[in-house]
């Protein structure tokens, strides 16, 4: 934590802060919306869609406990539900109970799913590199992805819970 923090004091971002924090937070906006773009119009595919079978695909045995698979996809539960919902119906993914506890769901890609993939692939590779990879040359990527890793670590943000602000008029 820096000195000024520590002592309870608000130090404003410098010019070049404000400009990073500005297009860092662009960015993490429009990125995903531009790869699903790509991934729907190439490959009739969402990028959450994606990012499960990629998962699935990597996880021993290819499948994952429903809850693990969401922390991975960075959604809600409920939210994975429904994305493997439909990839359910497309017959790209399959649900089961937990051979473990007989409680937890358990997601596994299919065969389909596997294909799905292996099509997507190229299309999410060419995306990333046209969209991300090819604005980042000459910059120290193990520095960024880094400091980004530090900023998206598990747990660092914990779900929000609004506050109530009171009536209206503010009393």
């Amino acid at each position: 934590m820096v000195e000024s923090q520590r002592r309870g004091e608000i130090v404003p971002l410098s010019e070049q802060e404000e400009a990073a924090w500005r297009a860092l937070a662009r960015a993490v906006s429009v990125i995903p919306r531009v790869i699903d773009a790509d991934l729907v119009q190439a490959q009739g595919i969402s990028g959450t869609e994606y990012i499960v079978l990629m998962n699935l695909s990597e996880a021993p045995e290819g499948c994952m406990r429903m809850s693990q698979l969401a922390n991975h996809v960075a959604i809600s539960v409920s939210g994975l539900s429904r994305v493997v919902g439909r990839l359910e119906r497309e017959g790209l993914v399959e649900r089961s109970r937990s051979a473990d506890d007989g409680r937890g769901q358990v997601a596994s890609i299919t065969p389909a799913g596997l294909r799905c993939l292996q099509a997507a692939w190229p299309v999410h590779l060419a995306s990333v590199r046209r969209r991300v990879m090819d604005h980042l040359r000459g910059l120290d990527l193990t520095a960024l992805a880094a400091a980004l890793e530090d900023i998206a670590e598990p747990g660092a943000a914990p779900p929000a819970r609004r506050r109530s602000r009171g009536p209206a008029d503010g009393s």
